[in-house]
């Protein structure tokens, strides 16, 4: 598979324009959905997803057109999760750890430190515990693809002061999506977490209500968050990906053959975003380092004891439950 460059990223973005911006005709299809997420339109899930799109206009004769709306421009996540259950929009790509606040154990992969690697990461996201997960948001009215899309391991970054250890959060004003697990997480390190929409963090940030953030290389970098944050230290806390959900009466209202291209395409471009962000990310570093970034790589083995002494995994098991859990821990290892 070609590598994806920064330099073919853009190239790829400027060929295909996002088919928010370039719209067909309403009454070309007898079905226009709407694809809300809240990255940039540079990232590689929006590049992937219009090519998707695309394909998936021709494959259906012209019968179904997606207009992907990046940058939150419908909302905020929690805004756009409302628009989604209530059929305003029609499909939504939304990390785990935000979506559990309707389904608890979609927060599960989002454990602090809890994948060491991909290699567990996959097998575990597209196999039983994806499996578990996906089951939980089908009772909630929800449709979710099968392949997930990554976002990747996140970091923390800093304006105040570098991280080295555990102890240099205590007290470190940091935002976190709005989610209890971030929130659990960051409080059992000593921190004060503020919940704060992915939209507003670059003014947080820049007005300093917040001394940092943590999200990964590829969203720090199209976030231009660098301009307002000096030092990044590479903790790997946690593996982040992003769950491609649809209304479900939406999906249902398609032909089984159109939804069987929809699937199709859909859940192959999120492999191929994958491999996408796996080249961006081997290659930010060097590119935020230009930019002013001070890389700090630190030892998650005193991290993940810290969590374990305050007792973080023993109160996360209990509210996921003994089944998911287990479900983790045998992808994993054990935690707690």
């Amino acid at each position: 598979m070609k590598r994806l460059t920064r330099r073919t990223a853009l190239a790829i973005g400027a060929s295909l324009p996002l088919v928010a911006i370039n719209r067909r005709p309403a009454h070309a299809a007898a079905f226009s959905y709407k694809f809300a997420n809240n990255l940039a339109d540079t990232h590689p899930l929006n590049l992937r997803a219009t090519v998707a799109a695309k394909n998936i206009l021709e494959a259906t004769g012209g019968r179904l057109e997606i207009n992907i709306f990046p940058n939150s421009q419908l909302g905020s996540d929690t805004d756009t999760l409302s628009q989604l259950r209530s059929g305003a929009v029609e499909l939504f790509t939304l990390s785990g750890l935000i979506l559990s606040t309707l389904v608890p154990v979609a927060a599960i992969n989002g454990i602090g430190f809890a994948f060491k690697s991909y290699d567990q990461v996959w097998p575990a996201m597209d196999g039983k515990l994806g499996a578990l997960v996906r089951g939980e948001i089908a009772k909630r009215g929800l449709y979710a693809f099968e392949r997930q899309w990554d976002n990747g391991y996140r970091q923390i970054t800093s304006s105040s002061k570098p991280i080295h250890t555990p102890e240099d959060l205590k007290g470190f004003k940091i935002r976190v999506p709005v989610s209890p697990l971030w929130t659990g997480l960051f409080s059992a390190f000593g921190c004060s977490p503020t919940s704060i929409n992915f939209s507003e963090v670059y003014s947080a940030l820049q007005t300093r209500i917040v001394d940092g953030q943590e999200n990964p290389l590829a969203t720090i970098d199209a976030g231009k968050l660098y301009e307002v944050q000096k030092y990044l230290s590479v903790t790997n806390h946690m593996w982040d990906g992003f769950w491609l959900l649809a209304n479900k009466r939406a999906f249902d209202a398609l032909s089984v053959g159109d939804r069987q291209v929809v699937e199709r395409e859909l859940n192959a471009a999120a492999l191929l975003e994958r491999a996408d962000v796996a080249a961006l990310n081997a290659g930010l570093k060097g590119k935020l380092t230009k930019s002013g970034m001070e890389f700090i790589d630190t030892d998650p083995t005193a991290f993940r004891t810290a969590l374990r002494q305050a007792g973080f995994y023993n109160e996360w098991r209990g509210k996921f439950g003994d089944e998911a859990w287990r479900t983790l821990e045998d992808a994993v290892g054990g935690l707690s």
